[in-house]
C-alpha cells in the first residue's frame, strides 16, 4: 500500500492555503456535472486542465467551507445541569448543539481516491472550550483522588488541543459530490455519523494509575529439624505397639505391697472367666506341686516396647505378676500346677484377693 501524503497545510497549528489537487488524466463524468452545477457563471470543462482550475478556485474560497457533523453536548457539568419532570426542559436548558465544520486540503483522484478534510480554528477552539470546561470536570469527579491527578488532568487536556489539531478525516472522492455554491458543502451518504464517532473518540476519559501491588512478606518455613525441639526425643509409635500395652494386662507381681494388693483386688473381683488370660489345659494329668522345683518358676511378663518411654510424665516401673497359682502356696495342690488350673476353686480365689 503506497503511502498517505498530505501537503503540510493539513499538519496541526498550520494556517489555510490552497488544496493540493490530484486529477486523473481522464475526469469522471460526476465531477464535471457537480462543477457545471455550482458554477454560477458558464465555464467551459473539456479539459483536465479546466477541471483542475475550476475545482482549485472554487475550494479555495473563504465561504468553502464544509459542514461534517453536528454534536448535541451538555452546556454544563453534570453536578450543574437542570433537573426536571419533562425530557424536552432538560433537553433545551442542558444541552447545546455544536456544529463541526472543515475545510478541504488535499484531493486526490489518482492513487487513494480521496478526500481530506481540516477542521476550522472555530471548531477546534469550541472542542478545546467544551473539553476544558465541561469534559474535564465531569471525568475528574467520576475518579478518586490521587497525588498526581492535577498533573494528569492538565496533561489530558493538552493532548486533547494536540488531537483536534491533527485531526484529518479522509473520505471517498464521491464526497464531491455533496459540494454546494461558493465553495461550501456537507458529507452525504452516512459520512457524518463516521466523523461524529471520530471527534467523540478524542474525548480520553482520566485514568487513575493502577494501584500498586503490595509484596506479602511471607515467614520463612522452619526446617523439620527445628520445630519441634522439645519432642525430638520421644519415638514414633505405631498403633500395634500402642496397643499392646493395654493396662489391665499388667498385673503387680507381689500381692504383700499395700498399693498392689489392693488395686490387684478389686481387678480380679472384676474380670471374668473370659477375660482371663490363661492358658489353656493341655491334659487332665498334671506333676505335683512342690518347692523343690528343679526349674525356676514362669512369670507372665508384659514386652518392653517404646510405648513406655512415650508419656512424659514419670512412671514407676511395673513389676511383673506371677500367676494366681503361684500366690497362695499354702493352698497348692496337685491340681493347680502351671500345666492346669482348677477351675472349681476360682471362687476361693476371688474371696481372699477381695479381703
Amino acid at each position: 500500500m503506497p503511502p498517505l501524503l498530505l501537503p503540510s497545510s493539513a499538519a496541526a497549528f498550520k494556517t489555510r492555503s490552497a488544496p493540493n489537487i490530484v486529477l486523473s488524466t481522464k475526469v469522471d463524468p460526476w465531477l464535471t456535472q457537480t462543477l457545471k452545477r455550482i458554477n454560477r457563471i458558464k465555464r467551459p470543462l473539456n479539459s483536465v486542465p479546466q477541471h483542475f482550475r475550476c475545482l482549485t478556485e472554487t475550494l479555495s474560497s473563504p465561504s468553502a467551507i464544509w459542514t461534517l457533523c453536528s454534536l448535541m453536548l451538555p452546556k454544563a457539568p453534570e453536578s450543574e445541569l437542570r433537573k426536571d419532570d419533562n425530557p424536552l426542559v432538560e433537553a433545551l436548558f442542558n444541552y447545546q448543539i455544536l456544529t463541526i465544520e472543515a475545510y478541504i486540503v488535499h484531493v486526490d483522484m489518482v492513487s487513494q481516491n480521496e478526500v481530506a478534510f481540516k477542521l476550522t480554528p472555530e471548531s477546534i477552539e469550541s472542542l478545546v472550550e467544551y473539553h476544558k470546561d465541561i469534559h474535564s470536570v465531569d471525568t475528574a469527579a467520576a475518579t478518586w483522588n490521587w497525588s498526581e491527578k492535577e498533573v494528569q488532568l492538565k496533561k489530558l487536556q493538552e493532548d486533547f488541543v494536540q488531537a483536534a489539531n491533527r485531526f484529518v478525516y479522509r473520505t471517498n472522492a464521491m464526497a464531491l459530490e455533496g459540494l454546494e455554491e461558493d465553495g461550501a458543502g456537507e458529507l452525504l451518504c452516512g459520512r457524518s455519523e463516521e466523523v461524529r464517532s471520530a471527534i467523540m473518540g478524542l474525548f480520553l476519559p482520566l485514568l487513575p494509575p493502577p494501584p500498586r501491588i503490595v509484596d506479602v512478606v511471607r515467614p520463612t518455613p522452619l526446617l523439620p529439624s527445628s520445630t519441634g525441639a522439645e519432642n525430638w526425643w520421644q519415638p514414633t509409635m505405631s498403633h500395634s505397639q500402642q496397643t499392646s500395652m493395654d493396662p489391665w494386662r499388667i498385673v503387680p507381681s507381689s500381692p504383700n505391697t499395700t498399693s498392689s494388693a489392693d488395686s490387684t483386688s478389686s481387678m480380679w473381683a472384676s474380670m471374668g472367666m473370659n477375660e482371663m488370660q490363661l492358658p489353656s489345659p493341655s491334659s487332665s494329668f498334671s506333676e505335683p506341686y512342690t518347692t523343690e522345683c528343679d526349674s525356676p518358676p514362669q512369670f507372665y511378663s508384659a514386652p518392653m516396647t517404646t510405648a513406655a518411654y512415650s508419656s512424659p510424665m514419670c512412671m514407676a516401673p511395673i513389676p511383673q505378676l506371677p500367676l494366681p497359682s503361684m500366690l497362695l502356696q499354702q493352698q497348692c495342690s496337685a491340681s493347680m500346677g502351671f500345666g492346669g488350673f482348677d477351675w472349681g476353686r476360682y471362687q476361693d480365689l476371688s474371696m481372699s484377693f477381695a479381703m
